[in-house]
């Protein structure tokens, strides 16, 4: 598989890159007990989508070789 081709980026690094985000998000979120409103939302999605950019680029690294 290619990284050109809508099966690797559906199913490797789109399916990947979600569940990365997803769960850094319940990470950062469990870190301690923070209230719902409490929640610096820019930076929790600043962090999940960051790790969810570097988890497309792992699949794009791992699969060109």
């Amino acid at each position: 598989m290619t990284i050109f081709t809508k099966a690797f980026w559906v199913g490797t690094a789109g399916e990947r890159a979600v569940k990365t985000v997803a769960q850094t998000a319940l990470a950062t979120l469990g870190g301690g007990s923070i209230g719902l409103f409490a929640i610096d939302w820019a930076s929790l999605a600043s962090i999940s989508l960051g790790a969810g950019l570097l988890s497309v680029l792992t699949s794009i690294v791992t699969q060109s070789k």
